[in-house]
């Protein structure tokens, strides 16, 4: 089998195995892999080629990293919208009790709310930040 070949077919198998294990980073390595197979096209002895394979795959895998370090985590369950879909909708809060907590009617049912932010704890529209058990944490709108 001529040395393209080898490379592609190896690149083909990372495919696949990030398919099935779905880690992008081997997308990456393959995509190392695929420059390997260019430089064996292009006629480069095999040292050289896997210089080209291990630079290009390592840059792409370190530069993954980076982007993916760079994005903002994802919050916690409590707090995340796709999970919960009561982030972000608002309540009228028509009064505070002295413990920091009051009781709001939201979908057909009376609910324990606290307040996210500091005293004095204020009335009026609230938004739900997040879900903890059967309470939810309010911020003033």
């Amino acid at each position: 089998m001529s040395e393209p070949t080898l490379w592609w077919l190896a690149a083909a198998a990372a495919v696949a195995v990030e398919l099935a294990t779905g880690t992008f980073y081997l997308l990456m390595v393959a995509v190392g892999l695929a420059a390997g197979a260019l430089a064996a096209h292009v006629g480069l002895a095999p040292p050289a080629q896997m210089i080209v394979a291990a630079l290009v795959g390592g840059g792409a895998v370190a530069g993954w990293h980076v982007v993916r370090g760079k994005r903002d985590a994802r919050p916690r369950a409590e707090a995340n919208k796709d999970v919960n879909l009561d982030i972000g909708e608002t309540v009228q809060v028509d009064g505070w009790r002295p413990d920091g907590t009051a009781v709001v009617k939201y979908r057909g049912a009376s609910w324990t709310v606290s307040d996210a932010g500091t005293p004095p704890h204020l009335p009026g529209p609230h938004r739900v930040r997040e879900v903890v058990g059967s309470r939810l944490v309010v911020e003033k709108i």
